[in-house]
């Protein structure tokens, strides 16, 4: 991992973030999604700064663990469909683009760091890369869990190939294709959720597992995990399945599909 120059990151904590917010206390990195008024909407100037602010943990070796939380009552609504189609409107942000191309599906992977989600809002489609991607995925009851892309006519392909690492292949492809909202309890069973909690005992888990975690070799874990990222490196499959994505927005029944959930009526499918 190394999307941008070493002595830029040296300074990470003093750059501007427009679409998060980051910050480091003992050995731990908080970074949140702080896009609220959009519902966290995945903007692709924010999958930049996630980039950064992840080589940054990755080079900093007091970084022992990655906390990820976002603010307002929806952790993450997936991408934002607008500015991913060229129309990223205005933002202020001190970090460049990337010298290669970031897919958020595979960055997690690579910081070799342990990565928790705290999980206190809804979370649809694009939104599944945090919790995928984390070691620990720790959710309140009665958060909404919902991969709505057939509704407008798309397909989670890149959601559906990180689930996959994760949760039973049926259980994946049903949800995919009839597009519900899955329920945090059966979330748990199937992988994807490894702690449940409420508001009030959230906070209580996470640092109970940042003790654990920070109470281990920091030289152990790092080495672990870029161990298991080497022996399950599939680097062209996201690649892949981001082409297929821009073929289906692309196609009629994608079109229609945006532009009915826009208008807020049925889409009416051709099939094309």
């Amino acid at each position: 991992m190394n999307f941008f120059d070493d002595i830029l990151i040296k300074d990470a904590l003093s750059q501007k973030f427009a679409f998060i917010k980051v910050k480091v206390e003992d050995h731990v990195m908080h970074l949140t999604l702080d896009r609220a008024e959009k519902k966290n909407a995945i903007h692709p100037h924010m999958v930049q700064e996630i980039a950064f602010a992840m080589q940054f943990a990755k080079q900093t070796s007091d970084i022992r663990a990655i906390v990820i939380d976002a603010v307002g009552d929806v952790f993450c609504a997936g991408a934002d469909l607008k500015a991913f189609m060229g129309m990223v409107g205005e933002f202020d942000s001190s970090i460049p683009v990337a010298k290669e191309e970031v897919l958020l599906a595979e960055l997690f992977n690579k910081v070799h760091k342990p990565i928790l989600t705290k999980v206190e809002g809804n979370v649809f489609a694009g939104g599944f890369f945090f919790l995928a991607g984390a070691n620990y995925v720790v959710c309140t009851k009665g958060v909404k869990l919902g991969l709505p892309e057939v509704k407008r006519g798309l397909f989670p392909f890149q959601v559906m190939a990180a689930l996959l690492e994760i949760m039973p292949k049926r259980i994946v492809v049903d949800w995919c294709i009839r597009g519900y909202d899955l329920d945090v309890e059966d979330a748990q069973n199937f992988g994807l959720v490894t702690h449940i909690t409420t508001p009030e005992t959230i906070d209580k888990t996470i640092e109970d597992l940042l003790g654990e975690i920070k109470a281990n070799s920091p030289t152990a874990i790092r080495l672990g995990l870029e161990a298991l990222d080497t022996i399950s490196e599939q680097a062209s499959k996201h690649k892949y399945l981001m082409e297929m994505l821009q073929k289906t927005v692309g196609s009629k029944d994608g079109q229609e599909g945006l532009l009915a959930f826009r208008e807020k009526r049925p889409p009416v499918w051709t099939g094309e």
